[in-house]
């Protein structure tokens, strides 16, 4: 007695095949932001103030500008994932459900290009 569905048997996958993808994503970014953050609360110490043109002056560094970048995305899209699988797991009509893992998506998409723009304004000193 097999508990795989017809079309399971037929495609040779389980039921379980996309959400190992996603386990196994959001398993990485958290990885991957483990030494982001563990850079970013050292490198903010080490600074000898937190006065606006201190902050200026380290964010204006290339590699400061592209781990920041780094940061700001990957931490995204770990929101992402996590506010995905409660959506997934809390939302129980499919119409409410879809409609708000689309706002999600959009919403996590937004931040995260209005951080990247932050960084990259800062960095370069773009006029506000």
């Amino acid at each position: 007695m097999s508990l795989r569905s017809p079309l399971g048997r037929v495609l040779g996958q389980g039921a379980a095949r996309a959400g190992v993808r996603h386990w196994w994503h959001q398993r990485l970014s958290s990885i991957a932001l483990v030494p982001l953050m563990v850079w970013f609360v050292v490198s903010l110490l080490s600074l000898p103030s937190l006065g606006h043109a201190a902050l200026i002056a380290w964010m204006s560094q290339s590699s400061t500008a592209l781990l920041l970048i780094l940061l700001v995305l990957i931490a995204a899209w770990h929101s992402q994932l996590g506010v995905r699988v409660v959506v997934e797991d809390y939302v129980h009509g499919a119409g409410a459900r879809t409609l708000v893992l689309v706002v999600v998506g959009f919403a996590h998409v937004l931040l995260a290009a209005a951080g990247v723009l932050a960084v990259l304004k800062v960095a370069f000193g773009a006029a506000a």
